[in-house]
């Protein structure tokens, strides 16, 4: 049976992947329900692995980022959106890569922010970017023995919806988990698979 610790297991797009897996086989971690972590703390993290032990793969679907206007930005919303979004996944590769056996994957979440910019996105373009940019290398590190890749969501129809927008030009959430469980499964390490109807 394969055993996945889904990071982020208690949001929207978590609980689909959970669902895509099969909760049987996922363990569940967030910052408020089943396995407690807070990606913006690395000891936290390390505590995560410590209780978790060995997995099959990874998938994480969290990690907060500010979206503002320029002139509105604060030191404190770059500060908390690279260490969430950004660190915070960095560094769940970095302690969750020994914890991951052989054949298996780590997959994180970027956005399409990184390729499309627009106002008010300044800092999620910039943490998505450097998430996909983070997956590239973590590839090409000789020392690094399990897949590292990403899912790059667009809008999602239940977030357009929670948002009053139209949820038509939206993806469901049940289709952004299914490129999470392909990346998860068969993902090329390095590569960043759009979630997004093109």
């Amino acid at each position: 049976m394969s055993r996945i610790l889904v990071i982020g297991a208690a949001g929207l797009l978590g609980s689909h992947v959970v669902k895509a897996l099969g909760a049987e086989n996922c363990i569940g971690a967030s910052r408020n329900s089943g396995e407690r972590v807070d990606i913006s703390d690395p000891v936290s993290i390390a505590a995560l692995f410590e209780r978790v032990g060995e997995v099959n793969g990874i998938v994480c679907t969290c990690g907060a980022a500010r979206f503002k206007p320029w002139d509105q930005l604060t030191d404190e919303d770059w500060t908390f959106s690279l260490a969430n979004k950004l660190m915070g996944q960095v560094n769940v590769v970095r302690y969750g890569v020994k914890a991951v056996r052989p054949g298996g994957a780590i997959t994180l979440t970027s956005g399409l922010a990184a390729q499309y910019p627009s106002p008010g996105s300044a800092i999620i373009t910039t943490v998505n970017a450097a998430v996909e940019a983070f997956v590239r290398a973590a590839a090409a590190e000789p020392s690094i023995s399990v897949r590292v890749n990403a899912v790059s969501p667009g809008w999602v129809a239940e977030t357009l919806q929670k948002m009053g927008r139209d949820p038509a030009g939206g993806i469901p959430a049940a289709e952004v988990a299914q490129a999470f469980v392909r990346q998860l499964q068969e993902g090329p390490s390095g590569s960043v698979a759009p979630s997004a109807r093109m």
